[in-house]
């Protein structure tokens, strides 16, 4: 089964920032200090979820994941298809690094006409009064 790993955005607030920070030339590839530990897991069709502002609002499907350097100068290249995923929102408090999540945790996908018909603070707003 597969595992995703949760990772805050930094710099961008919406996915549409997200889309147009990469439209700029920049790789899909997110860059951390950490490597997993169980990558097979996260291999085997894992996903990468993004928060924004408190929220996960997406998820692209993990490609690959590479240990950069040596020592302590090692970084973790973390590619990951260039199709970003709606998901419902789900609310998420910060935290530093990134997290595994496990495929009971991560939000469903959501169809291309729930991610078209609904502004993402109504999203939220609805999430947290428990209508959706």
């Amino acid at each position: 089964m597969a595992l995703h790993i949760i990772k805050l955005v930094v710099g961008c607030d919406t996915i549409e920032d997200l889309l147009a920070w990469h439209k700029e030339g920049h790789p899909w590839v997110m860059h951390t200090r950490m490597t997993p530990k169980r990558i097979d897991e996260v291999l085997d069709g894992g996903s990468l979820y993004r928060v924004f502002k408190g929220q996960i609002l997406c998820r692209q499907k993990i490609l690959a994941i590479d240990t950069v350097g040596s020592g302590p100068a090692s970084r973790c290249e973390v590619t990951v298809d260039p199709t970003i995923v709606r998901v419902a929102p789900q609310p998420r408090r910060a935290f530093q690094g990134w997290r595994y999540l496990t495929p009971e945790d991560a939000p469903p996908d959501l169809t291309e006409s729930e991610a078209a018909d609904l502004p993402p603070d109504l999203a939220r707003q609805l999430r947290e009064l428990g209508a959706w």
